[in-house]
């Protein structure tokens, strides 16, 4: 992402010094588990996006380093949270927070990191960041409760597996794109703009996370993980759609009694691919993406909206 690093690199370095500083604990068990997190943190696509979404509608301010601080660490909270909810021992390779502290200190890690935040914000009196957060972080749990809903049932189709990736996980990306527009413009029609442009992008970053459980690189999670965890996602529910009864009815018993039976696992893979589940998913993530840009077009060319193409053409294109 030369082009992204080029253009917001020096902000990218400065944010990087500010959030270890904002999320210091004098808590020594606390303090340590920060220092854990931040050396292990992933790509830092949403304060990439806060960034680049502000210096597209004028300039990068400290409101701007606050939206990407209470975006990284509503993110770091879900996550942490969320390996709880997953009983997931591992993170980008790395051991998770219950893994090593167990559940209840990850929560209390989750529940800081959310308060950490919201302080960053009422002391400082962004309260539109508020807002706009607010509502993500509303629909990130009624995604996850719908998609933990429809996952014992075993029906989902495709309108809601949509539904749920928009709140999982389109809805913080999007937040991070208009929280940032705001940042710079004050502007709520320009930070509506960019929420949609960041939806989409979101949309298109999920369902390429959903195509990597059926491939075979390393990517820091098992393959097949999500359908050994019952999560119906496009290329599945493509697949259950067309095949006919006997195979349908097949998939559904490995996916309730067989779920953790790595031979069963495969042979729905194998199923997926044959059915060209992988292809039409393919489709459809690049449709969004495509979507994204037409958003984005929209602004006259320049060094900042090449930057943030590079981001997105990576959402889709990235090997992991």
């Amino acid at each position: 992402m030369k082009i992204v690093i080029d253009t917001i690199g020096p902000e990218l370095k400065e944010f990087e010094h500010k959030f270890s500083k904002l999320v210091e604990s004098k808590t020594a068990l606390l303090d340590t588990i920060m220092k854990y997190i931040i050396k292990r943190k992933g790509k830092q696509l949403r304060p990439m996006f806060v960034f680049l979404s502000a210096k597209l509608q004028g300039n990068i301010n400290e409101s701007t380093y606050r939206a990407a601080a209470l975006v990284e660490m509503l993110h770091t909270a879900t996550l942490v949270h969320d390996d709880v909810v997953d009983e997931s021992f591992e993170r980008r390779g790395f051991f998770s927070i219950n893994a090593i502290w167990k559940n209840k200190i990850a929560v209390l890690v989750g529940d800081y990191l959310l308060s950490k935040g919201l302080m960053l914000s009422t002391e400082n009196n962004d309260f539109e960041h508020l807002h706009i957060l607010s509502e993500a972080v509303k629909q990130m749990s009624e995604g996850e409760l719908l998609q933990m809903e429809k996952s014992r049932k075993l029906n989902l189709d495709e309108k809601i597996y949509f539904e749920i990736i928009k709140n999982k996980t389109a809805s913080l990306l999007s937040s991070a794109c208009a929280i940032g527009a705001y940042s710079s413009s004050n502007s709520r029609a320009k930070a509506d703009e960019m929420k949609l442009f960041g939806e989409k992008v979101g949309m298109a970053f999920q369902i390429k996370d959903d195509l990597f459980d059926y491939g075979s690189g390393d990517i820091g999670k098992p393959t097949g993980n999500d359908i050994k965890e019952k999560k119906l996602t496009l290329p599945l529910i493509y697949t259950l759609n067309k095949v006919d009864k006997k195979k349908y009815r097949e998939i559904i018993y490995i996916l309730k009694n067989e779920n953790r039976n790595k031979d069963k696992v495969q042979q729905v893979i194998d199923m997926v691919k044959a059915e060209g589940g992988i292809e039409y998913t393919q489709v459809k993530m690049i449709q969004y993406r495509d979507e994204a840009l037409e958003i984005l077009h929209r602004y006259p060319k320049s060094e900042v909206r090449d930057a943030l193409e590079e981001l997105v053409r990576y959402t889709t294109d990235r090997k992991y």
